[in-house]
């Protein structure tokens, strides 16, 4: 399964990956508003942080995003859990 998250601490960049592996899902992090987030591809998951993020940056995403069947789990906590949470209910 592959996962795009948008938004989130900086300094957890990596244990969001790594808790993403430990379901064995594949996974981008995009926290600052780049050209990549306009060619996201098709991820079968989006995750957005939305306490971290502008609303344009989540305009961007989901313009990029519309069409597709992907899911979108929006979150306002960036912890751990939080992404932990998600990741349950539908990675598992």
């Amino acid at each position: 399964m592959s996962v795009v998250i948008v938004g989130g601490n900086e300094c957890m960049t990596r244990q969001y990956k790594k808790l993403c592996q430990s379901y064995q899902c594949k996974a981008k992090v995009y926290l600052h508003k780049t050209i990549a987030l306009k060619n996201l591809g098709s991820p079968d998951l989006l995750i957005l942080f939305t306490n971290t993020v502008s609303h344009t940056m989540i305009r961007c995403v989901l313009s990029s995003i519309r069409g597709q069947d992907t899911i979108i789990a929006r979150s306002h906590s960036s912890s751990m859990a939080a992404l932990k949470t998600i990741l349950e209910q539908y990675a598992a």
